[in-house]
Parts: structure tokens; C-alpha cells; sequence
């Protein structure tokens, strides 16, 4: 695994692997406050003495009100950076860099979270939407741009805005949701106006060492519009392009015969292509071997693997020292860990084992 275990540079930091934990959400591990809990701190431990390079924490609110549950955790206060400070000295010890995806649901924000759930136009499928106004709009930006900073005075290296599964910034993106017809809707840029407007803040609060990542929907709706959405980005100035859905299954693109992988890894590649940035491919790769290959062949800078490492948190050093790694044992019709992680039974297999 050569290829996997290739340092790169990104930003003046060594990632010392091209391995990436991804920001998977922990459900049920903090509560209303949106605070570290210990549960948070055993889980990020077992993640970063397993070896990634790049240790993404999960969807963490900007706002209360923009929640994705009520057990969601937060940055929307500085309350919360002690315990984010407890995060990243974990994973700084590791070695990894570390950086906090920081998220607001908008149109999905569930009832248990908020009593409306605010985004760029009303969804006629749901009585509780209502669309932000420009002061709202400018707001959201504004608590983006504060949870960074919080995130650097923690200690992360770095965000990443969250852009992709159907959320806030992914549905101010996409024409599919976004039918506003003023600053904030009508065009590729203005679209983008919201995200934009983010990213220049968190570069001039936050500064030029900063890392900023962003999280793409690549069918947005479609895959044309993740290129140019991807393009956009970069001349504004991220540093790292994380790509994923936009929480749609309409519009998929076709991936050719011969590529062995899923069509939001093939994507990826595509996009790839498309920009200068470094790239994080991500979803179901599952093995090293699958993993190595898209490094070495060019396909991408770094891949992201989520249920191999939550089925076995020392993946990574077990794929370096060539031992036996405890395997994901996609659970159908859903992923156990997602109802509670307790559940997953690769990780109950794993427990018995040790």
C-alpha cells in the first residue's frame, strides 16, 4: 500500500497519509447543549491511535435553531471550545491533522430541533419551511464565520462547510431548491453567493494558514453543475474539496463500464480533472486495495473511508503492518451505527475480540 502511505503538503502541513477520517455523525453522544461529551472524546481517541492522516469531526451546528437533531454537537457558542480543544489535543497527539465540518440543516432542520426549518425558498412538501431573508441570510453567513473561528481558537487546523447531502449551503447551491430571484438565487454565482460570502469571512478572520475545506454535493443537480460549482470554489479560494451527493438521487450520472467504483467516487475523479485543489474521494471504497488504487492511479489526493474505520478503528495501522482488519459488515436496510453505535455489530464482533 504504497500509494496510501504517501505524505502530501496541504497548506504547509504534512498530512502524513492520504487516508481521511470522514465526519460522521455520532448520534445520541451529545445532548441539547450541543457540548463534547466523553463519549465523544473515547470515540475521536480510538479514531486518531488508529493512524488516519486527516481526522474530519463530524456535522457540528452554527446555529441552534439550524440543528440536524437535538443531539447534534455545537460551535455556536464559546462554551463549546473547551471540550473542541479536547478533540484536537487528541488528535494533534496522533499526528493527524485535525478539522471540524461545521454545518446548519436548513429546509431539513426536524421539528425536535427548531419549530421552522429555514432555507433559500419554502418546500412545497413541507408546511414548516420558510424561506430566509437577506438579514437571515447575512446572519447564517455571519454564525458560519464565528464556529470557524471558535474551531481555530480550539485548535483545529481547519473546516470544512458543509455543501453536500441536501443541507443548507448544498440547497442554496442547487436550482432544485433554491428558487429565491434576488442576491441569493437565480445564477451559478449568486446561488453561491451564501457560500462565497462564507469563505471570504473565514479567510479574513481566520487567516491565510487557515485550512478551508468544503463538503460539494456533486449532483447539484447535476454533475455539470458540481464541476462548475467545484471551479467557483477554488477561484475563491478553498484549499481542499471534499466530494460527495447533494442529497438528491435524481439526476445521477452514468459511470462508465469499466470503473469499478460507485458513481459518487466516479464524481469525484471528474472532478478531479476539473480543478487544481486537492480532492477527497469518499463512499463505499471499503478496502485498502480499492483505496491504494485510486491514489496511485492519479484518481484522487486522498480517500475517505467511514464504516471500515467505525468497524475497526485501527484500520489504517492494521493496513501499514499488513494484520487483520475487523471488516464493516454492511448492515441492510441501514447502517446500524447510524441508529446508535452501540448497535453495529461489527463493533460488538470487534469488542468480543479484545
Amino acid at each position: 500500500m504504497l500509494n496510501l502511505f504517501t505524505e502530501y503538503s496541504l497548506k504547509g502541513k504534512i498530512v502524513k497519509n492520504r487516508i481521511v477520517f470522514p465526519p460522521v455523525a455520532c448520534f445520541h453522544y451529545a445532548g441539547d447543549d450541543g457540548l463534547v461529551t466523553d463519549r465523544n472524546l473515547i470515540h475521536y481517541r480510538q479514531i486518531a491511535e488508529g493512524g488516519p492522516g486527516i481526522i474530519i469531526t463530524e456535522a457540528t451546528a452554527v446555529r441552534k435553531d439550524g440543528r440536524l437533531a437535538p443531539f447534534q454537537l455545537g460551535i455556536w457558542s464559546d462554551e463549546h471550545i473547551p471540550g473542541m480543544q479536547q478533540i484536537t489535543s487528541l488528535v494533534k497527539a496522533s499526528g493527524a491533522l485535525s478539522i471540524l465540518q461545521i454545518h446548519h440543516a436548513g429546509l431539513l432542520t426536524p421539528e425536535t430541533a427548531a419549530d421552522k426549518a429555514r432555507g433559500p425558498s419554502m418546500d412545497e412538501k413541507n408546511p414548516r419551511s420558510q424561506a430566509l431573508t437577506t438579514d437571515e441570510i447575512e446572519e447564517t453567513g455571519q454564525a458560519f464565520i464565528d464556529g470557524a473561528f471558535r474551531a481555530q481558537q480550539a485548535g483545529y487546523d481547519g473546516i470544512e462547510l458543509h455543501g453536500a447531502h441536501g443541507y443548507l449551503l448544498s440547497q442554496f447551491a442547487s436550482s432544485y431548491f433554491n428558487k429565491r430571484e434576488d442576491d441569493f438565487g437565480g445564477s451559478l454565482e449568486k446561488n453561491m453567493k451564501l457560500a462565497t460570502d462564507i469563505i471570504r469571512g473565514i479567510r479574513k478572520k481566520c487567516g491565510v494558514d487557515f485550512i478551508i475545506d468544503y463538503r460539494l454535493g456533486a449532483n447539484a443537480p447535476l454533475l455539470e453543475d458540481g464541476i462548475a460549482i467545484a471551479k467557483l470554489l477554488e477561484k475563491t479560494g478553498i484549499d481542499l474539496l471534499h466530494v460527495s451527493h447533494g442529497g438528491s438521487l435524481l439526476n445521477l450520472p452514468r459511470t462508465p463500464k469499466d470503473f469499478e467504483y460507485n458513481w459518487i467516487v466516479y464524481s469525484g475523479t471528474v472532478i478531479k480533472t476539473q480543478v487544481r485543489i486537492p480532492v477527497v474521494v469518499v463512499n463505499e471504497i471499503k478496502t485498502a486495495e480499492r483505496a491504494d488504487w485510486l491514489i496511485g492511479n492519479g484518481m484522487t489526493d486522498f480517500v475517505a473511508l467511514g464504516r471500515p474505520q467505525l468497524s475497526d478503528p485501527a484500520w489504517v495501522n492494521h493496513v501499514k503492518n499488513h494484520e487483520k482488519i475487523n471488516i464493516c459488515l454492511s448492515c441492510k436496510p441501514r447502517c446500524r451505527w447510524f441508529e446508535e453505535s452501540s448497535l453495529c455489530p461489527a463493533r460488538k464482533k470487534l469488542k468480543a475480540m479484545t
